[in-house]
């Protein structure tokens, strides 16, 4: 009820039922696994505008994936690989099942492969014996792919230029699964749209593109069916921003990774802008959380030049903003305000970001 404005005060359902009206913007939810599209639903979501598939490595398969990793023997590798694939089918399917038809973006792996490997001795101590390794050996690897500052380092698209076989098995987990259930509903037309995170440059893109649409086209051929599917990228490099016209030409649809933006273009890490930023609160420096609430004189400039850089190039582009500014009001009226199509946030965050869409729907009236 606090959030909404006294002009525009009343019933909840009404607002909504008044933003379904002026359909200007469709509020998505970020969701992980089948469970997470349901909950979303449940809270009104218009589809899946985020879909960060390395949750779906976690508990028990992030044992599968760090001998991906950890493994030289190409034939491990390669059953790991497989593993990894019958997992994600699974949950794609689920997830398409979930959506009945409605948009699902799936961003490929993103985080640095470190985060997946262990930290304490017990947990390292095992995994060497199932490696057949010494726990020395082990911690060599470790402290091999160990970076100095990993959120600008080896992750996002950089690791599909590296290991493309991690784009190839993923776009196929996506492909066949959107295949299947668009056999079984043949209603729903699914149209499944990749996501190639952090790119910064056209020429990367590209690259990783190619793997993607070649697994795709391949698989859809074979199949013998017909289907359309979208391969965009996440906005989240300033220098993607600066250079949107360029990144147009290959993407199809741009999201609006803001997390990573705003760090980036103030220069300090989300993990540990907070044992300073109390003192720039309390010395007027700034009046709010930029992680929490969009910074649109800074940021938001960017995120309005790429928006407008990506339409002169493909007039059709979709876009939309991904990242915990989704589940703020002031943001998503900001982006709404821009022409953005979509916000995504997290589940529990959907009814407050469609009660903001609404009332920037009405306003904008």
């Amino acid at each position: 009820v606090e959030l909404v404005q006294p002009e525009l005060a009343g019933d909840l359902d009404t607002i909504l039922e008044r933003a379904d009206e002026v359909r200007t913007m469709g509020v998505r939810a970020n969701a992980d696994n089948p469970e997470d599209a349901e909950l979303a639903r449940s809270f009104g979501a218009q589809g899946i505008g985020l879909c960060r598939t390395e949750h779906m490595f976690l508990g028990d398969r992030k044992q599968i994936i760090q001998t991906f990793i950890l493994n030289e023997d190409e034939s491990i590798r390669e059953k790991a690989v497989a593993d990894l694939f019958a997992a994600q089918t699974g949950d794609f399917l689920g997830m398409f099942k979930a959506m009945d038809g409605l948009p699902v973006i799936v961003r490929l792996l993103d985080p640095p492969l470190h985060e997946f490997l262990p930290t304490k001795e017990e947990d390292i101590a095992e995994i060497a014996g199932e490696l057949n390794i010494t726990v020395d050996e082990l911690k060599a690897v470790i402290a091999s792919l160990h970076e100095f500052n990993p959120m600008m380092g080896h992750r996002g698209c950089r690791l599909a230029v590296t290991y493309p076989e991690i784009a190839e098995m993923q776009t196929t987990a996506v492909i066949n699964a959107a295949i299947t259930v668009n056999k079984e509903h043949p209603e729903y037309k699914i149209v499944p749209e990749i996501m190639i995170p952090l790119v910064g440059e056209i020429k990367e893109l590209k690259y990783v593109k190619s793997f993607v649409t070649a697994t795709a086209d391949k698989l859809i051929a074979d199949a013998g069916v017909e289907m359309t599917y979208k391969v965009g990228t996440m906005i989240e490099i300033p220098r993607a921003a600066l250079t949107a016209d360029e990144i147009a030409t290959e993407a199809e649809f741009f999201s609006f990774g803001t997390n990573d933006l705003t760090q980036m273009t103030f220069g300090f890490s989300r993990d540990d802008a907070g044992k300073f930023l109390d003192a720039y609160y309390d010395a007027k420096i700034y009046e709010s959380d930029p992680f929490a609430r969009l910074d649109q004189n800074g940021v938001g400039k960017l995120v309005k030049m790429a928006a407008d850089l990506g339409r002169q190039t493909r007039p059709d582009i979709k876009l939309g903003i991904c990242g915990e500014h989704g589940g703020d009001p002031s943001s998503v009226e900001f982006c709404h305000n821009i022409g953005l199509a979509y916000v995504s946030c997290s589940p529990f965050r959907v009814p407050i970001a469609r009660l903001a869409a609404a009332q920037a729907a009405i306003k904008s009236k």
